[in-house]
């Protein structure tokens, strides 16, 4: 299992910054848009339970990347509001540079705000075909994720309580 971590600084309190990356629209929107490092692809999001925050919320990602799809349950394994969040892929999934991976979210709060770091561990996947995919993309794109959801959530932070 590889990790990846990336940290960003915000000046709101903690419960503020959680509350935005707490959100999936947020979280996730690097992969409901077609960009370049989607291949052109996105992704479609799909709740699988009432709630849309909070410990045992589930969620589906379908869509195809580079031709191949992709289908991949995640669950919310562990949420303190305000302060940690840790969601992972659940059951079978179908991914083309992972075999399962966890997101993990800490907050700190800092005399000028709040920091956030946010890590990915990844287990490679089966077969050689998509193992050397992973070898080539799998801590690139961990990367790019990475600081996507921290900058978005900056952004929506930022429209929200700055255009008011």
């Amino acid at each position: 299992m590889k990790t990846l971590t990336r940290t960003a600084s915000y000046p709101y309190q903690p419960d503020i910054v959680f509350r935005c990356l707490d959100n999936l629209g947020v979280t996730g929107m690097h992969m409901t848009q077609s960009s370049m490092m989607m291949m052109g692809s996105k992704l479609d999001l799909q709740f699988l339970t009432e709630n849309r925050t909070g410990l045992g919320t589930k969620y589906r990602w379908t869509g195809k990347m580079m031709g191949m799809k992709m289908n991949f349950t995640v669950e919310v394994t562990k949420w303190i509001n305000g302060e940690e969040k840790v969601w992972e892929t659940i059951g079978h999934s179908e991914l083309i540079i992972y075999s399962w991976y966890r997101m993990h979210l800490q907050l700190t709060k800092m005399p000028n705000g709040t920091k956030a770091q946010l890590s990915i561990s990844y287990r490679p996947p089966e077969g050689i075909f998509y193992k050397i995919i992973s070898f080539l993309l799998a801590d690139w794109y961990c990367r790019w994720c990475l600081r996507n959801m921290l900058e978005d959530g900056k952004k929506i932070l930022l429209k929200n309580y700055f255009n008011k």
